[in-house]
């Protein structure tokens, strides 16, 4: 499988703030991959200087094989985190304008462009001025706008944020009919969950590094030997104090425990019967935000 997007130890500094230092990623071809990290780690400046807004200080981007050109971008199609509309436009005027940016005729684009509103359930918004629009309503025109060209490669900034569980479910159904295509999708998100539903290859920054990247399910297997579904009464916070635990997180009564890589389970659940009236406990298939946190407590 060839790669969409190859970033080589890119870097960037502002002034004496290192935002970006050596990141290297691969985003296979056909895939969803998940750009994560806290808010701060590096991921929109990482996404800046793919886009050609901000120059590297060092490192070098590859787009479709090749070292990037003006000409690749023309097959990208990217969401800001920070998003603007014209909002005394009307909704198909303004969608028709971004078409025309990227060198659609009017008469190619209007198709589309009516065929978006239906899908996204906004044909009956066509002619309403973009003020008029919700906040969620608005985000799907502004990610109408970045598919109207039919990109091979769509770059989205943290796309799901602010909408309510309905449209979060539209748009992630509308980006994984765009893998089935064989077009490739990046989301760049500090949202784990998510972003666990849909991705299959990630990476993992933090404070400006990659601490962990590849296919979803590689590192799953990687790290799912020592990963445990714990149900028990008494003190729960003990288990804190147990050296072979490196994670102990209750969720509605369940705790999801993620033991040192020298750990055993039948040893710890030995120590932890002492203390507690245990129900359930069975390895299981860690959690995304299990693996992000052990990663960068790990990378520290």
């Amino acid at each position: 499988m060839s790669d969409s997007l190859e970033v080589l130890d890119v870097r960037k500094s502002y002034g004496k703030f290192v935002a970006v230092d050596g990141v290297s990623l691969r985003v296979p071809e056909g895939s969803i991959f998940g750009l994560l990290g806290p808010n701060g780690a590096g991921k929109t400046s990482t996404i800046r200087m793919i886009m050609d807004i901000t120059p590297p200080d060092a490192g070098e981007v590859r787009l479709f094989g090749e070292a990037r050109r003006p000409e690749h971008l023309r097959r990208v199609g990217y969401l800001p985190e920070e998003r603007g509309l014209y909002r005394k436009m009307e909704v198909t005027e303004h969608l028709l304008f971004l078409g025309e940016i990227r060198g659609l005729k009017r008469r190619e684009v209007l198709p589309r462009i009516a065929k978006w509103l239906e899908r996204v359930e906004l044909g009956a918004w066509a002619k309403a001025k973009v003020e008029e629009l919700s906040k969620g309503m608005q985000q799907k025109v502004q990610l109408i706008g970045t598919v109207l060209h039919e990109p091979d490669l769509l770059l989205l900034d943290e796309p799901f944020s602010g909408l309510d569980p309905l449209n979060q479910e539209l748009f992630k159904e509308l980006l994984l009919e765009y893998r089935r295509q064989g077009k490739c999708v990046i989301l760049s998100t500090h949202g784990m969950e998510l972003a666990e539903r849909m991705c299959d290859h990630i990476g993992l920054i933090s404070h400006g590094r990659v601490v962990l990247a590849g296919e979803l399910a590689a590192i799953k297997r990687q790290v799912g030997g020592n990963s445990y579904r714990l149900i028990a009464e008494g003190d729960l916070e003990r288990l804190q104090t147990l050296p072979e635990v490196e994670q102990a997180v209750v969720q509605n009564g369940v705790v999801k425990l993620l033991l040192r890589p020298e750990a055993q389970g039948p040893e710890v659940l030995r120590q932890i019967v002492q203390f507690l009236r245990v129900q359930e406990f069975r390895s299981e298939e860690p959690e995304l935000e299990q693996i992000f946190l052990k990663a960068v407590r790990d990378a520290a």
